[in-house]
């Protein structure tokens, strides 16, 4: 545990325009409360600047943080050497310096000063650059609303004009222009209202960051927009603090233009990655393999109204839960099997058991006791098993005799899938269709014809559109993809064998009760 000790032997030499007022309440704001704080310096041939950096460092910041990390990358000049002949010289036992024998790059640096400082234990890290780019003399500033709980991570911001204003600090008017673009841009993809994007100070609650996985983030000058993007979709608090504009004698090593397009592609990978068109290796955690369908005429969307409300639901193959999430918007109640140990969204469902659904149901149709259900749901389920038809039959067990059985296999005679059959190609792919897990193929007649031979009526049946938002990769409630969904659910009314993409029945049992096999 930190505890407050003398300050170091370093003389403290702030900017003169950063001295005076702005350090009147530093000694309260920077008190740790007992948290352990860490700064990490990343450096990189800062042989000319690391020392008034750490000079520049409050004597009560020295005193309540745990430690200093410079983290050299590799630097082609003296940076780490003159590090740690400071350490040695000044007597700076807290003062730890660590260097790269290969260059990590910006992002690749943090990431390995953020795992330093989570395996050692420690509540707060602070980044600072080495350059002396940003005040090291306001560093408590960054850290103290995360010490009062009042944030997961905190931004400096040099939009914020209490220090007058990034062109009043000698930011190139380029520079500020690109900026405040590529924000409003990222503001409006993520639904964010940040002032500043791209401003490398910052400090981060450690418990948070150990929930974001950093593993395939970049190693590039983006990595901050990756770190946010994170942190937002987690829903973790973030905060912005002014922070004053310094641009000297440091050399720049960010093109502009390269970066520009790095960070528009990291929040269109992102987007992508969340709508499930694709799964970029940053972000996989977002992915969802088997995603709700949303568009107008789709299964999920088609099996939400079929379902109803207030109705007594058994999910077969219910995956995480998001289907249950939207059924329960209209007080139904969901049972959910799947194969998984446990579902993510478990508290979206009345109960839970975890069966392999290739060997049926029938060990949890003796654990139900005899419960059925108003409507049992076997979407997109019968498609990936060897033996369909025993899921079919244990489904009478689980079924009132005023249920309803609503299935959903996908349409192999879709255009598409007859398109590459007409140029000798059946392909197997990650989803869709010709999903690589699928082990039958149904049309609307071999769908029909094995419901209805193994106990069922059908009452409904329905044809779902291609889910042209995930090909696209665009979001369903736009205008162009509703106009779109029209006129393609026009289309696969007129040409339903054709153009459907999911076959949707509705069926009731004819069973007699007395041939059912009840539970024993």
């Amino acid at each position: 545990m930190s505890t407050q000790t003398a300050a170091p032997a370093l003389p403290f030499e702030p900017l003169p325009s950063l001295h005076g007022s702005l350090m009147a309440n530093d000694a309260e704001m920077a008190r740790c409360e007992g948290k352990r704080i860490g700064i990490l310096i990343v450096a990189f041939n800062a042989v000319t600047t690391l020392s008034k950096v750490l000079q520049r460092i409050t004597p009560s910041v020295w005193q309540n943080v745990e430690e200093v990390a410079v983290f050299d990358d590799a630097s082609q000049d003296s940076t780490y050497e003159l590090a740690v002949g400071m350490k040695a010289m000044r007597d700076l036992p807290k003062l730890h310096v660590l260097h790269h024998k290969k260059n990590l790059g910006y992002g690749g640096n943090q990431k390995a000063g953020y795992q330093y400082f989570m395996d050692k234990g420690f509540d707060i890290v602070v980044l600072l650059h080495g350059d002396g780019q940003y005040a090291p003399e306001i560093l408590s500033h960054l850290y103290s609303p995360i010490v009062r709980g009042e944030a997961s991570a905190v931004f400096g911001s040099r939009m914020m004009m209490t220090y007058g204003g990034p062109l009043k600090g000698g930011m190139p008017l380029y520079k500020y222009v690109g900026n405040r673009i590529l924000t409003i841009l990222e503001n409006r993809a993520l639904g964010l209202n940040l002032t500043e994007f791209h401003s490398g100070y910052r400090a981060y609650d450690l418990h948070a960051l150990r929930r974001l996985n950093l593993t395939n983030m970049t190693n590039d000058f983006h990595f901050d927009t990756e770190i946010i993007i994170k942190l937002h979709h987690e829903r973790f608090l973030i905060k912005e603090v002014p922070i004053p504009t310094y641009y000297g004698n440091e050399i720049c090593y960010v093109n502009g233009l390269k970066y520009a397009q790095d960070v528009a592609r990291a929040v269109y990978r992102y987007k992508q990655t969340c709508r499930s068109v694709r799964c970029f290796p940053e972000f996989e955690e977002f992915f969802i393999h088997y995603p709700l369908k949303q568009s107008e005429g789709s299964s999920h969307l088609n099996a939400i109204r079929l379902v109803g409300a207030r109705q007594q639901v058994l999910d077969i193959a219910c995956g995480e839960g998001f289907l249950a999430r939207e059924l329960r918007k209209s007080d139904n109640r969901i049972t959910g099997i799947d194969v998984l140990p446990q579902a993510a969204e478990t508290s979206q469902l009345d109960a839970y058991y975890s069966a392999d659904l290739e060997q049926g149901i029938a060990p949890v149709v003796r654990q139900l006791n005899g419960e059925r259900f108003s409507r049992v749901l076997l979407l997109d389920v019968l498609e990936h098993l060897r033996q369909p038809e025993r899921i079919l039959d244990e489904c009478h067990d689980v079924l009132r005799k005023d249920g309803l059985l609503i299935v959903s296999v996908p349409n192999v005679a879709n255009i598409t899938v007859r398109a590459a059959l007409a140029f000798g190609q059946f392909n197997y792919r990650e989803r869709g269709i010709l999903d690589k897990t699928h082990f039958r193929f149904f049309t609307r007649k071999t769908i029909r014809r094995m419901v209805e031979s193994h106990g069922y009526r059908i009452v409904e049946e329905k044809l779902t559109v291609i889910p042209l938002e995930l090909v696209l990769g665009i979001s369903p409630h736009g205008i162009i993809m509703r106009g779109l969904n029209l006129l393609l659910r026009v289309l696969t009314r007129l040409a339903p064998g054709l153009l459907g993409y999911q076959i949707l029945l509705v069926a009731k049992s004819i069973m007699p009760e007395k041939d059912r096999s009840l539970p024993v």
